[in-house]
């Protein structure tokens, strides 16, 4: 992605940017240090492109969609979801669920593994709105996904190959 930079005499302080048909542009101070600037922008870079992806994500996946077709055939409908979207800040866990406020947090790094794995988290993160805990009860809605052992194994040994070797310790589902 090209980068464009723009000074500007109007600006005093600030420094912001955006992406616009794959540039990157960054408005900046016309006397703002230049080693300073490479910092700050390389910083910007992934926080926009991090954002950019997760709109993307969110935008081509239809979560609601996945989430309400599970919850008829593993739940009969039961569980009330307020929001399910993709999270881009989640690199230790798969998923995440606010029982309280029944929102669903799905980590991006599923969207590169196959569907029936990321089903499997979405059906674990669903069952935590019913049961908000890890008991007996908890897992016999888990095990109603008929893929639930064999997504739990590709995720273990996913994790072990990757370089956080941590992705699926305890509490890797939350």
């Amino acid at each position: 992605m090209e980068t464009q930079i723009i000074r500007s005499t109007t600006r005093k302080k600030t420094i912001s940017a955006q992406i616009k048909d794959n540039t990157f542009i960054v408005y900046a101070p016309v006397n703002f240090p230049e080693k300073e600037l490479e910092k700050i922008i390389e910083k910007l870079r992934v926080r926009l492109v991090k954002k950019q992806k997760k709109r993307e994500l969110n935008t081509n996946i239809d979560l609601n969609a996945i989430a309400a077709r599970l919850n008829r055939e593993y739940f009969g409908g039961m569980v009330k979801i307020v929001s399910i979207e993709y999270s881009i800040n989640q690199n230790s866990v798969f998923g995440i669920c606010n029982y309280r406020t029944r929102t669903i947090r799905i980590s991006h790094r599923l969207s590169a593994m196959p569907e029936w794995v990321r089903d499997y988290v979405i059906v674990h993160e669903m069952a935590h709105i019913l049961e908000p805990n890890h008991s007996p009860d908890f897992w016999n809605l888990v095990y109603r996904y008929k893929l639930a052992e064999r997504a739990r194994g590709y995720l273990i040994a996913k994790s072990n190959s990757s370089d956080s070797p941590d992705d699926l310790a305890e509490g890797a589902l939350a």
